[in-house]
């Protein structure tokens, strides 16, 4: 910081520096600071948390921003606002990963058997406990080697990844294994309300079939409403923005790897939700068995 000519005549003829730094806007900490040559205390604070912002940053795959940067300092017991994390993530570089703009992939069937919205909209926590509701949908992953279909079945109370399945196809097969996956992985014991949008693939015949076998009961939302199915759509605007649009995929091998890493090592176990208090998902189910 430069001082002002001003205060410093104003110091030498001895007169009233409170006075000069008030005229000028500038504290009395910054002026004796930079005489002495020291950081003043609150910019060796800003250093420390930078350094630890840094380190959050980077234990996120680079994703986060200044919102779960700021929960993470607060879990760790660091005293430090949301705005200033955010004023010293733009001082650092540093910036979480943002949405590009999604593109339609839900091909409704006009002749498929009409069924109930069951879950209108509510996406936020269940009294009920995991288990009782889940989403599901499908995206693609552009490869070297051509297409690669990602469908997801996620528990919408706790945020978790229950079920997904790849493959290079688009048929009832690819949802029906991620529905048979989630089942297997859970095994509930209660009926399950099964929520996805009007895609061919979860209104066919198949599909429905597995899911009464299952004791799965099948839930829809409208067409072109795609918040009527909003908790499966963030994720997947989750996954591209901070893995699948990051790179170039050479193989449809190496994207199903980062995939598997990306669910089962980061989002499931340690990536943090507001909307479940800034907690993961198994923590989230954790804190609810407890």
């Amino acid at each position: 910081m430069t001082v002002h000519p001003f205060i410093e005549a104003e110091k030498r003829d001895g007169h009233n520096v409170k006075r000069a730094c008030e005229l000028l806007q500038v504290s009395r900490a910054a002026f004796y600071a930079r005489r002495s040559g020291k950081p003043g205390p609150r910019a060796v604070r800003d250093a420390e948390l930078t350094e630890k912002i840094t380190e959050v940053h980077e234990n996120s795959r680079g994703t986060y921003g200044a919102p779960r940067v700021h929960a993470v300092l607060q879990r760790q017991g660091e005293d430090c606002g949301r705005r200033r994390t955010a004023r010293l993530m733009r001082n650092a570089g540093l910036q979480g990963r943002h949405r590009r703009r999604r593109q339609l992939t839900t091909v409704p069937d006009p002749r498929a058997a009409t069924r109930p919205d069951l879950i209108l909209r509510q996406f936020g926590p269940d009294p009920a406990g995991v288990d009782t509701r889940w989403c599901g949908d499908i995206t693609y992953v552009p490869t070297e080697e051509g297409w690669l279909y990602l469908a997801t079945v996620i528990d919408i109370a706790s945020r978790r990844v229950i079920g997904w399945v790849t493959a290079d196809h688009l048929r009832t097969d690819l949802v029906a294994d991620a529905l048979t996956a989630a089942c297997r992985q859970r095994r509930p014991t209660r009926p399950v309300i099964f929520h996805s949008d009007r895609g061919c693939q979860y209104t066919s015949q198949q599909f429905a079939s597995l899911a009464g076998g299952l004791g799965i009961q099948l839930s829809v939302g409208r067409i072109g409403q795609c918040w009527d199915n909003a908790l499966a759509e963030s994720f997947f605007a989750t996954i591209k923005r901070e893995l699948l649009d990051t790179r170039t995929w050479l193989s449809r091998a190496a994207a199903r790897i980062a995939i598997f890493d990306f669910i089962e090592g980061w989002y499931n176990l340690h990536r943090l939700h507001s909307s479940l208090g800034y907690r993961s998902p198994a923590e989230y189910e954790t804190a609810l068995a407890a």
